[in-house]
């Protein structure tokens, strides 16, 4: 039969899995920084598996603003992995807690981008004259930028 040996060993996220023995993972070992996540694109450690064998390209930012708008975009993500996996584990208050850090970083990191180089999101612009159609927009390329 196909599973007749016993002795396999298999992960499955958060688990491992000798035979039918279910072992968690530390708490404190088990999420990814903001920006490792981002770049893999999922937060906790041990289920990323790669396609074959690629795996994910490492961004460079050219200048200072390139670098807050990705370290925005992981916050980000990592506030949104968080929130889905306190979804399904609410008791765990060390997430909790990393997630309510991520948020005050977010915000943090929001009102410094836009009072250096403007609004990311029309609920931003907190000057008297609307100045959203300002260019260039976050998104615009400057110096042959790959990500932004």
């Amino acid at each position: 039969m196909l599973f007749d040996n016993t002795d396999f060993n298999y992960e499955i996220g958060l688990f491992k899995i000798p035979g039918t023995d279910f072992k968690m993972e530390k708490q404190d070992d088990k999420f990814l920084s903001p920006e490792e996540a981002f770049l893999r694109g999922n937060i906790e450690k041990n289920t990323y598996v790669p396609y074959k064998q690629y795996t994910y390209f490492k961004l460079k930012p050219e200048n200072e603003q390139e670098s807050m708008l990705l370290k925005i975009m992981a916050y980000t993500f990592a506030i949104n992995e968080l929130n889905l996996y306190l979804d399904l584990h609410p008791e765990e208050t060390k997430t909790f807690e990393k997630f309510k850090n991520y948020i005050t970083e977010l915000n943090e990191l929001e009102t410094t981008y836009t009072n250096k180089y403007g609004p990311l999101t029309i609920n931003q612009t907190n000057k008297a004259n609307f100045n959203w159609l300002n260019n260039p927009w976050p998104w615009d390329k400057k110096g042959g930028s790959m990500y932004v």
